[in-house]
């Protein structure tokens, strides 16, 4: 047989040992290796990758624990997480936030921003019932799927009673306390109130 031949086969064979390995979960070769190993921190996972050895996360306390996922400390509490507010909040009731006219996070941002912020959550949120202008003539309305939303221009409101009906609901409307956080709800309440005040 012709000695090419030979050659041909024996570098066959050495391709197929190559990429034989016996132990699966390192393989030997992998092909285009970034994608299939991930770069980021998976949950859990060994932040130390089989095929870069070079690879050093800086983070020695990743060695004890093999796992880039770390508990949260014993007693943390959210920072989402305003249960210890809402209950004494609630409890002091609508009368209350009647009174309220200044907004409590002024000292964040100029009422001009706060009032263009509180626009776009308002039109995501609030228009549909609500009306584009506070007319209460919102696409629902139009399309008789809700009735009674108030024209906010008929209403004597107060930037504080409005905080109160977005964070916890009142008659028809429910609490948009899970869908906006609280900086949000203050700054909707000052685009109703700028609404309101356009007689």
């Amino acid at each position: 047989m012709n000695k090419y031949f030979y050659e041909i086969i024996i570098v066959i064979m050495i391709f197929f040992l190559e990429s034989c390995w016996f132990d699966k979960t390192k393989p030997n070769v992998v092909y285009m290796p970034d994608m299939y190993y991930s770069e980021a921190y998976e949950p859990y996972s060994d932040p130390y990758s089989n095929y870069r050895k070079e690879k050093v996360i800086g983070i020695p306390f990743f060695l004890k624990g093999k796992t880039s996922s770390l508990f949260p400390v014993k007693g943390t509490v959210s920072r989402n997480d305003l249960f210890y507010k809402v209950d004494i909040n609630k409890i002091k009731g609508f009368n209350h936030y009647k009174n309220i006219i200044q907004n409590p996070i002024k000292h964040l941002e100029k009422k001009e921003i706060s009032i263009k912020k509180g626009k776009k959550l308002y039109q995501i949120n609030c228009s549909i019932c609500h009306g584009e202008n506070g007319d209460g003539e919102g696409e629902l309305v139009k399309n008789e799927k809700i009735f009674g939303i108030p024209n906010y221009k008929d209403r004597d409101l107060s930037l504080g009673s409005i905080y109160y009906v977005i964070t916890y609901g009142k008659n028809n409307m429910n609490s948009y306390a899970s869908q906006l956080n609280e900086v949000d709800r203050w700054r909707v309440s000052e685009y109703v109130l700028f609404l309101n005040k356009l007689k």
